[in-house]
């Protein structure tokens, strides 16, 4: 039940990014759906990966490289989902941003699991 409130929550993240910043486009709820679950999976199993081989860059930049690693990897995703897009990096970069700060904030607003 969490899994699908935490999924509902991210789509909706993903429809405010799409709606506020201009660089991200969505083409319908069903699409930024599917957008959503595949940036899930990916964040869950790539970027970890990412992470541990960008050691190095990462303690040298004080973490801020974690930014570059998010922008990518929402870019990638835009890559391979229809009707998801994102311009460039840049604009991967504000929205990967943007969505982390909403899903954080709308995320707050489940209960805790106790």
């Amino acid at each position: 039940m969490r899994f699908a409130l935490v999924w509902i929550l991210n789509t909706i993240a993903l429809l405010v990014v799409g709606y506020v910043y201009s660089g991200v486009q969505l083409q319908d709820w069903l699409s930024a759906a599917i957008a959503a679950i595949v940036l899930g999976l990916v964040n869950a199993l790539i970027k970890p990966i990412l992470v541990l081989l960008t050691l190095p860059v990462t303690l040298l930049t004080l973490g801020l490289f974690l930014l570059v690693i998010n922008a990518l990897l929402f870019w990638g995703v835009s890559e391979v989902v229809a009707g998801f897009h994102v311009d460039s990096f840049w604009a991967a970069f504000f929205g990967a941003l943007l969505y982390s700060i909403f899903s954080w904030f709308l995320s707050k607003m489940l209960p805790d699991r106790r």
